[in-house]
């Protein structure tokens, strides 16, 4: 089973929409104190130790991918400003191409309004 950490500029409804898929989902501001102030290298630690996927708009974590490979496993999200209904719509349609792309050993999938792609 996948299980996710949710970085904080994407809404803590996309970890509650991912828990009632039954998928172990958490927010950085949920995770400890001051989540939302959470430095990437600790965003990654975490994700690395507790063998999470991190969801995230931020290009940095992008950028250590391309640098230092996986893990963690991103889906780096470039969709822009969106609505939460709009957010928690894409990831619905695009639901079962993510989860394939992820069974399939993708390490990152980059997640537009267009498409998703997989490396």
């Amino acid at each position: 089973m996948f299980r996710f950490f949710i970085d904080t500029q994407t809404p803590p409804k996309l970890a509650k929409y991912l828990k009632n898929k039954g998928y172990d989902s958490i927010h950085a501001m949920n995770y400890k104190e001051n989540g939302h102030l959470m430095k990437d290298k600790e965003i990654i630690a975490i994700a690395i130790s507790e063998d999470r996927i991190i969801i995230t708009k931020d290009s940095d974590f992008l950028d250590n991918f391309y640098l230092n490979g996986s893990p963690p496993k991103i889906i780096h999200l470039r969709i822009g400003n969106v609505t939460n209904n709009e957010l928690l719509e894409l990831f619905e349609t695009n639901f079962e191409n993510l989860t394939t792309l992820l069974l399939d050993g993708c390490n990152l999938i980059t997640f537009d309004k267009e498409k998703l792609v997989g490396y």
